[in-house]
């Protein structure tokens, strides 16, 4: 067989999770299936891909081994507590042990109904697959710390949303399902000795060095902040919106989940949001590390019984050492911000003056309306001898708006005393030539319900190396015109 389960989420105590089988679809065929990540998750790929295989990714066969169940959870959706969500449209198979030593979850979203889909038929649609698909591989090559992306499924029936649409079913790959809204599920009901079983559980999982911590709800939350802090500036180097950041979408791990409304940017404009269900720009563009550190005061909330059980002070102790966990967040986060946008510009490491002339030139780009990933891209032609940078300053509408600028950054490379190639490598690298550019997925989405999925295999072979100029892939490196733009995306449900 080609599963290894290990289950150990099943084995903790009665609340956790409700087993519940997947329910069968009618004629499933495959549209994708990841094989290089199936071997690194020790699974046999050959086996995989078969008629076995795809009954198994379908939900129409539960694997020997597998113990499906729905996972439980709370969460802040908008500011609002909803003390029960839980998987409505997904189960967890079980888990793996990839070749890493680590343990990977493998789940189902669209398998059918659970006791948690609130009257929801448990159902995806096939664009939602083809979404998160797309873009959590296309997160993966780009190396931010992702959910991956198994196996993409049609499922030959017919879902209904705004209208009918053709169904699919989505694998998912995570070093574990674990969120905020987890945390919050047990705290609201009071469940102490369920929240400790659950932070051991997500300590053994992500931070194992901290079970020997003498506080182990207290170093959860740090390692928790710390990697958020990492996580949500990646994004921001990218020009991505996660689009609905509610704590039970903000995993534990330091993992991105859950692709609903998720766009990149295209002009840049700190502002920006797609979420058709975001009318306030909750979670804006520019707008995501403060929410990142609103969630994790959550989480602390959350865990406050813990922290204070294991200090002599009690409560007002945990509240404070909470608090500075909290409170050094900004600075943790502007941190990694600044480092990442500093390698943008082709240098080793963060300073005062890379910050300045990051804040300069995105402002420089909101002002012009220039495109944020091929503005950081082209930076790199500003480095050639005779060039003059032309293929970046063209971008807009006068040069000469921008060549202050490119004097003061010039002049910063020189002080540094790097070179012109090691700052153009150093461009190459971490400035994506291709991202999951929202016009693209879409076409993909758009192909997909006819049956054509030639664009999305297409695409996704664009994604696969975003740091090569590849001339075959050169309209992935285009924006869209004005006609393609997308001006909205929608959630999942």
């Amino acid at each position: 067989m080609p599963f290894s389960f290990e289950n150990r989420y099943a084995r903790l105590p009665e609340g956790f999770a409700e087993s519940v089988d997947p329910s069968p679809v009618k004629d499933p065929k495959w549209i994708a299936l990841n094989r290089d990540l199936a071997e690194f998750l020790g699974i046999d790929a050959e086996a995989l891909d078969s008629e076995e295989g795809l009954a198994f990714l379908s939900g129409n066969q539960v694997p020997p081994g597998a113990e499906p169940l729905a996972m439980a959870y709370a969460g802040h959706q908008f500011g609002g507590f909803a003390p029960q969500l839980g998987d409505g449209r997904a189960l967890l198979l079980g888990e793996v042990v990839a070749r890493d030593g680590e343990t990977r979850d493998i789940q189902l979203k669209g398998s059918g109904p659970t006791p948690f889909s609130r009257r929801g038929d448990g159902r995806s649609a096939l664009g939602p697959v083809i979404r998160e698909y797309l873009v959590s591989e296309g997160m993966a090559a780009l190396g931010v710390p992702t959910t991956r992306a198994l196996a993409a499924i049609w499922t030959g029936e017919t879902v209904w949303r705004e209208e009918s649409e053709p169904g699919g079913v989505f694998a998912r790959v995570a070093r574990s399902h674990l969120r905020i809204g987890t945390v919050e599920y047990f705290a609201a009901r009071g469940q102490n000795e369920h929240l400790a079983a659950l932070v051991d559980f997500a300590l053994e999982r992500h931070e194992p060095d901290a079970l020997e911590a003498s506080n182990r709800a207290l170093a959860l939350l740090e390692g928790v902040s710390r990697r958020q802090a990492s996580l949500v500036a990646k994004w921001m180097s990218l020009g991505f919106i996660h689009g609905v950041m509610n704590t039970d979408n903000m995993t534990l791990s330091g993992e991105t989940i859950d692709y609903g409304p998720c766009a990149f940017l295209d002009v840049y404009d700190s502002a920006k949001k797609f979420s058709y269900i975001d009318r306030q720009g909750r979670y804006s563009y520019g707008n995501q590390g403060p929410i990142a550190q609103w969630n994790l005061a959550r989480l602390a909330e959350a865990l406050l019984p813990l922290i204070a059980a294991s200090e002599e002070g009690g409560k007002d102790v945990a509240i404070q050492k909470a608090g500075e966990i909290l409170e050094a967040f900004p600075e943790r986060f502007a941190g990694a911000r600044e480092e990442a946008f500093a390698a943008k510009l082709g240098w080793e490491r963060a300073s005062e003056v890379s910050a300045e002339l990051t804040k300069d030139l995105l402002a420089l780009m909101e002002e012009h309306e220039v495109d944020f990933t091929l503005a950081f891209r082209r930076l790199e032609s500003a480095t050639r001898e005779g060039e003059a940078g032309s293929a970046f300053t063209d971008l807009f509408p006068d040069p000469g708006v921008v060549e202050p600028w490119l004097a003061g950054w010039r002049a910063e490379s020189e002080n540094l005393g790097l070179s012109c190639a090691e700052v153009a490598s150093r461009i190459r690298s971490v400035n994506p030539a291709v991202i999951p550019r929202n016009h693209r997925v879409e076409e993909a989405i758009q192909a997909g319900r006819r049956e054509d999925f030639a664009p999305f295999h297409r695409l996704l072979e664009a994604l696969s190396a975003p740091f090569e100029n590849r001339p075959e892939f050169a309209e992935y490196e285009t924006p869209p015109e004005r006609h393609e733009e997308v001006q909205v995306t929608f959630c999942g449900t």
